[in-house]
Formats: C-alpha cells, structure tokens, sequence
C-alpha cells in the first residue's frame, strides 16, 4: 500500500513545477527544532543555504493524508525550498534530487549546530548580505554535484557491497 502521507507531496508537485524531487524526514535534530517551535536561524556558512529559503510550519495539522494538511504544507513552504515542519521533521523540495538530498543533509546538520550553539550561548545570524551571497554560491549546480558524488561516494566506500547488492 503506498504511504497515505505521500499525499501531500502531490500538493507540492501540482504547484510547483520547478520541483522534480521531495524529500521529507523526521531526523533528530529537525525534529528537536520542531518539537520546541524554532525556526533554523542563518547563523554559520553551512547554514547559509537556507538564507530567506527555508520556511517553518508552526503549526502541526496531524497527519498529513489529506488534502487540508496538503494544502497548509504546499502553502507554509510558498516558493522556498526547505520547510521546517511544526511537530514533525523536516521537508526539502527542489529542481533535482542531488540538490535535494544536498538540503535535506545539510538541513540536519544545521539543525544540529543550532541545537549544540543554543546550548552554550546566543545565536548571532549572519549578516544579510553575507547570507545571500553564500547562499547563492552554495546553491549553484557545480557546488551541488560536487557534495552530492561526495556524499555518494562515501556511501559506496563505506557501505559498498550492502549499496550496489
């Protein structure tokens, strides 16, 4: 039976044309974030890909199989390519599936280094200009391909035999 939840990636899919991949998960620390009602903050160059591109649900709808909880998701993440998820985890939703798999990696990690800096001290945000302009350069699809056979790469090394049965 396929996953009823799918359904509101359909909404995303319907709407957005430019996207041809979704992945959505619920890693610990995305969930974390959600969990305690906090936006991902642009505060580190790693981060920066969600510079302005990273919206948040605040709102949990329940479980997303219907069109209602389609329609409030589709609309939370509006022309963006990320979407921090209220009481739920984390959704990337982009042209290719190696930037979106790139976003849904870096989306935990940061996730992650906002939770470890929170812990110890005030989070200070990068400044506008700066965010931008390493977003813009994070994003580009040389950058994109290069972390995506990087990552890929480390998979087969360190799971080869288990990735290519």
């Amino acid at each position: 039976m396929v996953n009823p939840s799918n359904r509101f990636h359909l909404w995303i899919y319907r709407h957005r044309p430019n996207v041809n991949a979704i992945i959505h998960t619920h890693p610990p620390a995305c969930s974390a974030l959600s969990i305690i009602g906090e936006p991902l903050k642009v505060s580190h160059m790693d981060k920066s890909m969600f510079y302005n591109d990273c919206a948040y649900l605040a709102e949990w709808p329940g479980p997303p199989i219907g069109d209602e909880e389609g329609e409030l998701i589709h609309n939370a993440l509006g022309d963006k390519r990320a979407n921090l998820l209220a009481y739920h985890g984390q959704l990337c939703a982009c042209a290719t599936l190696e930037e979106t798999a790139v976003l849904a990696m870096f989306f935990e990690r940061t996730a992650r280094m906002q939770l470890t800096a929170r812990a110890v001290g005030e989070i200070k945000p990068l400044k506008p200009e700066a965010a931008q302009e390493a977003h813009d350069y994070r994003l580009k699809p040389s950058y994109i391909g290069a972390t995506f056979h990087y990552f890929a790469r480390r998979v087969l090394r360190n799971n080869g035999d288990e990735v290519l049965s």
